[in-house]
């Protein structure tokens, strides 16, 4: 590989604490575990970790708590290489997520935000660190203000903004406009267009008028792509799933890396997918990210 991507991510930072059982609780039941890990985690440190693990030179923009968590965060990014100069520490509680996985490898996830919900605004530092980026990769766990901001500032500077829009929430017209590629999964492709229930073709559709790119993510059923006048549909590649949590992170990180390195956009969604079925193989969220050689042998194998 000659060209090392460039990637500032603006992340959310949550330390997960993870149960395990056979299914997943209901509304008011309880059910025994089977097993309990404690992981650095959050959808933008993994993706942070995942861009890094994948060949990128990652810089990450997050805030976490001066507690045991967050040191705990910090030295989960550091371990990969992660450029951390720019991750707040402020008083009181680091991120928490809750998380259980049943056998299937399916999840119910809490979030309690944190010092996450401390990073409104963005400082010069912050701002110039996206604007000598190559591409900035967020998502919507941190608050929205944060987020307008980051990729406003890498729009105007050309710097090409990667949204995974999760959690699904309203999404302001200057956020959209500054967006070059909007990853979702279908529920909330189903949100932001308001139309439950409807074929992912046509959601894709409905989300290619609002921005230039979407991949819509389908779990083991792969992604729909539309953008630039092109219509993709790539399966994904089989595997036994242990814990997703993390799949879609590694996902979007992938698709960043990938389209960052010149690939076709047909090949980068294949990578992309690929890396994806290799992290919902193994436990944990960022733990289970996989490296470039477990995506380029599980994506030869697919599709090569």
């Amino acid at each position: 590989m000659t060209v090392v991507p460039s990637v500032a991510v603006l992340a959310s930072a949550n330390f997960d604490l993870v149960g395990r059982a056979a299914t997943l609780p209901r509304p008011g039941e309880t059910v025994l575990g089977e097993g309990f890990t404690t992981n650095p985690g959050g959808k933008g440190l993994n993706q942070a970790i995942a861009v890094a693990r994948l060949g990128g030179a990652c810089a990450t923009i997050a805030a976490v708590g001066d507690d045991s968590f967050g040191a705990g965060l910090l030295a989960g990014l550091a371990a990969d290489g992660v450029d951390t100069r720019l991750v707040r520490v402020v008083p009181g509680p680091s991120g928490v997520a809750l998380i259980a996985v049943d056998a299937a490898g399916e999840n119910q996830i809490l979030v309690a935000p944190g010092a996450n919900a401390t990073l409104t605004s963005l400082t010069d530092d912050e701002l110039t660190a996206i604007r000598s980026a190559q591409a900035l990769l967020c998502q919507l766990e941190l608050p929205l203000s944060a987020v307008v901001q980051a990729a406003t500032a890498a729009r105007q500077s050309g710097v090409a903004v990667v949204l995974n829009a999760a959690p699904a929430r309203p999404l302001p017209p200057d956020l959209l406009a500054a967006v070059d590629v909007l990853v979702v999964n279908r529920g909330e492709a189903e949100m932001l267009s308001d139309a439950p229930g409807t074929a992912v073709e046509d959601l894709a559709e409905r989300l290619a008028a609002l921005v230039p790119r979407v991949a819509i993510t389908l779990g083991p059923d792969g992604v729909v792509y539309r953008g630039e006048g092109t219509d993709l549909r790539i399966p994904a590649p089989v595997v036994t799933a242990v814990d997703a949590t993390a799949a879609g992170d590694a996902f979007a990180g992938a698709l960043t890396v990938a389209w960052l390195e010149g690939r076709p956009m047909a090949e980068a969604l294949q990578w992309a997918c690929a890396a994806g079925a290799a992290c919902a193989q193994a436990p944990g969220a960022s733990a289970s990210l996989p490296d470039r050689a477990a995506v380029d042998q599980l994506w030869a194998a697919t599709y090569g």
